[in-house]
């Protein structure tokens, strides 16, 4: 029955003189999106709406689960396209659609007509009066409802006439592409593909680093990193995924720091080489899955520590959730169960038993120049020897 649909959006109608750029950057998530689908599809723009119409056999439940990975979108309308043939045509199509969709017509309706083509011979209050009393007729079990209706018919008079009722959600946000660009700390745990997730809603598109530390973490626990960025491209787009080799590092902080304080300078030296990344890769700052209080790591005086190396912003969608908000995130974009495999990655390894929680900064910096001999040699081998994959859904 359908072999097109109407893309709604909502943040893009108000973005002025820019807004084309923001519906092309949509086009083109879209059809990113539908490359993962069988069936030719042309995606189009046409006086403020943006449509999909297929050419080939296509099915419908996987389009409408891709679509719903593309941000940007708020609705996911099917709509039967009907050329103009005279309103006394369109009443019967509209009929024939309503009699399709609707088995039970024992239901409450309302017209609501959008005439975009100006020299159409009737307005939108004539269409929907008129409209509705045709229906009215077919099916005399129906009833207008003007207030709560159980079907609202939707009918747009444009260079085609669409007719749709039924508006599926779209996750909302900005397309990938118009907030520029991040680098996001990516472990193999719940929070950061999820920020990841959050931030990509925004418009920003996302590469990422990965700190592996073999022997200590195992090529099962860095697959498991590749795959939560696989799954996360499904909405980003794709991603460039860097992966540091940490175990030199964090052997040398281990030897040279106290214990207490191994988890904030570790981090300190993961921002440190994360930025250098991002700067190389044209990113506009870093985006990490922290969460106030949730860790020893993720205090205020924690927060305050790592952002001190810091010369690009540090972003934190996740900043004010609770751990059930971020695990309910997580199901929603499939990533919980991957996260909670019980590969370990580098940042449980090294920790101590009993860490700071309210470090001194001027303390962490003067601890830091233990490692002075050492230290930076062992961050340009990191980078120098770091593996980058190209990851797609």
């Amino acid at each position: 029955m359908y072999k097109s649909f109407l893309i709604k959006y909502a943040e893009i109608g108000v973005k002025g003189k820019n807004r084309y750029i923001f519906e092309d950057r949509l086009c083109d998530q879209i059809r990113y999106a539908l490359a993962r689908c069988e069936g030719e599809s042309v995606v189009t723009k046409s006086q403020g709406r943006i449509y999909v119409d297929f050419v080939s056999e296509f099915d419908f439940d996987e389009v409408v689960e891709q679509l719903k990975t593309v941000f940007g979108i708020t609705g996911i309308c099917p709509v039967v396209q009907v050329e103009d043939e005279g309103f006394e045509k369109l009443c019967e199509e509209v009929v024939k659609y309503l009699d399709r969709v609707y088995t039970d017509k024992n239901i409450s309706f309302k017209v609501d007509a959008r005439r975009g083509r100006k020299n159409y011979p009737k307005n939108s209050m004539e269409i929907n009066a008129d409209m509705g009393a045709f229906v009215l007729n077919a099916f005399p079990t129906m009833r207008v409802d003007v207030h709560k209706p159980d079907v609202m018919l939707h009918i747009e008079i444009r260079e085609k006439i669409s007719i749709y009722s039924v508006i599926l959600p779209g996750p909302g946000g900005l397309p990938i592409g118009t907030n520029g660009k991040g680098m996001i700390l990516l472990s193999g745990g719940i929070d950061s593909p999820v920020a990841g997730y959050m931030i990509a809603k925004r418009g920003v598109r996302i590469d990422a680093v990965y700190f592996h530390a073999p022997p200590y973490t195992s090529e099962r626990a860095k697959q498991k990193v590749v795959d939560l960025a696989r799954i996360l491209s499904k909405y980003s787009g794709p991603i460039q995924l860097h992966i540091i080799n940490f175990t030199d590092i964090q052997l040398y902080i281990y030897e040279k720091c106290p214990h207490d304080e191994l988890t904030i300078i570790m981090r300190r030296y993961m921002m440190r080489i994360a930025q250098e990344l991002a700067k190389e890769s044209g990113c506009l700052g870093l985006i990490t899955g922290e969460s106030i209080g949730q860790v020893a790591s993720q205090t205020m005086q924690s927060l305050m520590a790592t952002n001190d190396v810091c010369t690009l912003p540090v972003y934190r969608p996740l900043i004010g959730f609770d751990k059930q908000e971020i695990i309910e995130v997580s199901e929603k974009i499939d990533t919980y169960e991957t996260s909670i495999l019980p590969y370990e990655d580098c940042c449980t390894i090294f920790v101590a038993k009993h860490p700071v929680t309210k470090p001194n900064l001027n303390v962490i910096r003067i601890h830091e120049k233990n490692l002075d001999e050492k230290i930076e040699e062992l961050v340009k081998t990191a980078l120098t020897t770091q593996e980058v994959i190209e990851i797609t859904y």
